[in-house]
């Protein structure tokens, strides 16, 4: 049964091409337990500079990113471009952070979660680490897939065991941009609200650290993850992050422009 108030319709603003909406961690937690609790198929992206510029880059990820129910500011410089584009006060909406707060509230109101990411490893080790930090949260469904594409009927059985657990929110740490694409594809086969968080199952689980948060609110948090993971992220931030603060700047000048 659906306790929860209507849903108002969210603002938004587009950067870059990608639709962001104007949201709060209350606000996102209420929006997601609506939907789980009518166990409806929607699904939830956070949005880092890495996302946008993937957007930026890809028409066909753009179509699955603006095709969200909800995308959450979840890098700084998000947020700071949604202030800078008339949204006051507008505050970060981390995929981590917001992870806790659906469990809090999942743990309090009996609303049933899954996990679908991460090696077998962290996902053990995140699980313990939210069974112990929520006592009583009713957990249904976890699975840690192959790095390779499922096949058919690998997926088949998967979509299968995801309905048959009764999961209302599924939480999916694919990375960025395989879990977006992922949640776009299984809806409206999974009749569950699919978050994608990222990083959230290795922070969680303790397999990675996460950035002081200090360095998270001046926006140097992916400095922080570069010198903790150069092999792997020094491509992602090197390429992405320059292009994003000359065409964002480039946005706003427009946007400025009265011609």
């Amino acid at each position: 049964m659906n306790t929860q108030a209507p849903l108002e319709r969210l603002d938004s603003r587009t950067i870059l091409g990608m639709r962001v909406h104007a949201t709060s961690y209350p606000d996102a937690v209420r929006r997601i337990a609506t939907w789980a609790e009518a166990r409806e198929s929607r699904y939830v992206c956070e949005a880092p500079v890495h996302m946008v510029m993937e957007s930026y880059d890809s028409a066909e990820y753009r179509g699955v990113i603006n095709g969200a129910d909800l995308v959450t500011p979840g890098g700084m410089p998000i947020v700071w471009m949604m202030r800078l584009l008339g949204v006051r006060g507008q505050p970060r909406v981390y995929g981590p952070a917001m992870t806790l707060k659906v469990c809090e509230h999942a743990a309090r109101t009996g609303i049933k979660v899954g996990f679908y990411g991460g090696t077998e490893k962290s996902l053990a080790a995140l699980l313990a680490a939210v069974e112990k930090n929520y006592p009583g949260i009713d957990v249904v469904y976890s699975y840690s897939p192959p790095f390779r594409k499922l096949r058919p009927e690998e997926d088949a059985s998967v979509r299968a065991a995801i309905e048959n657990s009764g999961v209302q929110v599924l939480f999916v740490g694919l990375g960025c941009p395989k879990q977006e694409r992922w949640m776009a594809e299984h809806r409206p086969g999974v009749r569950a609200v699919m978050m994608g968080v990222g990083a959230a199952f290795d922070f969680i689980s303790g397999e990675k650290r996460q950035a002081p948060l200090w360095m998270q609110s001046i926006g140097t948090e992916w400095l922080f993850r570069l010198c903790t993971e150069p092999r792997r992220l020094w491509f992602r931030y090197f390429w992405h992050n320059p292009r994003f603060v000359a065409l964002a700047m480039l946005q706003l000048v427009r946007a400025s422009d009265p011609a």
